[in-house]
């Protein structure tokens, strides 16, 4: 007896990324979209049933109560997954975009209580209910653009209460609206004002007070380890602490400066070592022989006027590399995924192929869900974006503007350009 569907998009030119459910993409690997010409996609409750040619898909199922998506031989491809912003936050900091145009540097206006510290700032001040309001108008336009997962850090709380807050926003949010929230702890985000010549006190807060206290709300630790923020020594110690409590580490590495980020996160195994706009060859060759994932934001090489990562030689060197758009109110406030996708092309050499796969199947290992999501597989999480393109390159190529047509999240229709009305 056949299954039962009950979404079938027929007619669609599928990029699957399938095969690589239990490692990321990389090397001679790195791009292959596994392409379906004029294919399907069948779902059931919130998982895919069959994908595959349309009329094999149509052979395999019975789709007799299904509702019907007549793709018309536009793209389709996994939701796209964010692996790291800073989605939760409240405020904005357009006034530091003057300082900025006018030399200023990120360290600079951080030092003169910009920064980071004017969004903790904020955040303290608005409380619960603006915050909410906030980062749901962001997701919003996340799922617009075609994102059905997102990572999200907190970091904009820098105390125990506010960060905890941080993190129990990011659990209501995941309940409140579609797309998956994945939420990191990130209180070593930056040195408090009360902290500043004595930020081993704070990494002792975060580690003996911090960390018991979040480990139960977050699956991500992270750390902003840059010269003048968090050491490697002091990194270390508190991505070994967390990963005792069971928490999986991240890192903002060698952002600012090769300062050996790269080669702490292949050390400690790091999920994924993220920026690397400075990586140096030890770095790389590190990342190389490791698991750790490579997530390379140009968003935030493009809004702050500075290097971009050197992704080709990653590339080269065998290092597995994801896309993501950083954003946050302040190096990089865009929740446009597929303006990075451009950006990967134009300023780090990837093909069109390549970033597509950046976008999905390696974004999720680098949250540890490729095994459910970033690819069309059967029994994969029902998650895709449909585009009003007929191929991968057009993607990238027509920027600047929204391709997406529709998106499916958990096996229902949760944007259509269209018809607003349909998401939350």
């Amino acid at each position: 007896m056949k299954s039962k569907a009950e979404l079938l998009v027929v007619n669609g030119r599928l990029a699957t990324l399938a095969g690589f459910s239990d490692r990321p993409q990389r090397g001679a690997d790195f791009g292959r979209l596994g392409l379906v010409e004029d294919g399907a996609v069948a779902l059931v409750g919130d998982k895919i049933l069959a994908v595959g040619p349309t009329t094999q898909v149509l052979d395999q199922v019975d789709s007799s109560a299904a509702d019907i998506i007549d793709a018309g031989g536009r793209l389709v491809a996994p939701g796209l997954v964010d692996c790291h912003t800073h989605v939760v936050h409240h405020g904005s900091r357009e006034m530091e975009y003057s300082l900025r145009l006018a030399g200023a540097s990120y360290i600079e206006i951080l030092k003169a209580g910009g920064g980071i510290l004017s969004s903790v700032q904020s955040l303290r001040e608005a409380g619960w209910d603006p915050l909410i309001a906030q980062t749901k108008k962001s997701l919003r336009r996340m799922l617009s653009y075609g994102i059905t997962t997102v990572e999200a850090k907190s970091g904009y709380g820098l105390d125990p209460e506010h960060e905890v807050m941080m993190l129990e926003a990011i659990r209501h949010l995941n309940e409140l609206q579609p797309l998956d929230l994945v939420p990191t702890f990130m209180g070593a985000h930056a040195i408090p004002d009360q902290y500043r010549g004595a930020s081993d006190r704070f990494v002792a807060l975060i580690i003996e007070e911090m960390l018991p206290r979040v480990k139960d709300l977050a699956f991500f630790c992270d750390v902003f380890c840059e010269e003048h923020v968090f050491s490697l020594e002091q990194s270390e110690a508190i991505l070994l602490a967390a990963k005792k409590l069971g928490l999986q580490p991240k890192l903002h590495a060698d952002e600012l400066a090769a300062t050996g980020g790269a080669q702490l996160a292949a050390k400690i195994g790091a999920v994924s070592a993220d920026h690397l706009l400075c990586a140096d060859e030890e770095g790389i060759a590190a990342l190389a022989l490791s698991e750790t994932i490579a997530v390379l934001l140009p968003g935030t090489s493009f809004n702050l006027m500075s290097r971009y990562a050197p992704a080709r030689q990653m590339l080269e060197a065998g290092v597995a590399i994801a896309l993501s758009t950083d954003y946050n109110p302040g190096s990089c406030p865009t929740e446009n995924i597929q303006l990075i996708m451009t950006l990967g092309c134009l300023k780090l050499g990837l093909s069109p192929a390549q970033v597509l796969a950046a976008v999905t199947i390696n974004a999720a290992h680098a949250l540890k869900r490729g095994d459910i999501i970033g690819s069309l597989e059967r029994g994969k999480q029902g998650d895709l974006v449909i585009f009003d393109a007929d191929n991968e390159a057009y993607l990238p190529y027509h920027f600047g503007v929204n391709h997406t047509w529709k998106v499916v999240k958990s096996g229902k229709i949760a944007y259509d350009k269209n018809n607003e009305e349909v998401y939350f």
